[in-house]
């Protein structure tokens, strides 16, 4: 009868259609994860504290011009480096003037202990760098934050 199923009466979908579907699929998870990465980092105490002085340094602000733009981080670059205890980064910045990366450099004593940033400094594309942050001494602990 008409109503029977034969072995190939399934439907079957074209291999060129199989690997497109499965190329965006994995585009679009690669894409999240990417977003997703990028969303961490830019949460990050460390990453809000430098951009916390970035934008109250008046000779920096001046350097770029405003607005700001901060960029994603490069994900590859091998300066960007977080493990439990160490965080380092190099954060794309630019402004109407000039352009340029935002190194932090940060540290904990232990897990889930608070981050205390050892060193900011905005590096221009000619080359000139600007300090926007260097703990002194003792104070250096005053500037914990989560």
């Amino acid at each position: 009868t008409k109503w029977q199923k034969s072995l190939g009466s399934r439907m079957s979908v074209p291999l060129g259609k199989q690997v497109f579907f499965t190329g965006m699929a994995a585009s679009g998870g690669c894409a999240l994860l990417y977003y997703l990465i990028q969303k961490t980092f830019s949460r990050a105490s460390y990453y809000q504290l430098a951009l916390e002085h970035l934008h109250s340094h008046p000779e920096a602000l001046e350097a770029l011009g405003t607005p700001l733009n901060v960029h994603y981080l490069r994900l590859t670059d091998k300066y960007n480096f977080v493990d439990i205890a160490d965080a380092k980064l190099k954060i794309p910045v630019s402004g109407p003037k000039s352009e340029g990366y935002l190194y932090v450099t940060s540290s904990r004593d232990a897990p889930f202990k608070r981050w205390n940033l050892q060193e900011v400094f905005l590096e221009l594309k000619d080359g000139q760098q600007i300090p926007l942050f260097k703990p002194s001494g003792e104070n250096s602990n005053e500037l914990k934050k989560e």
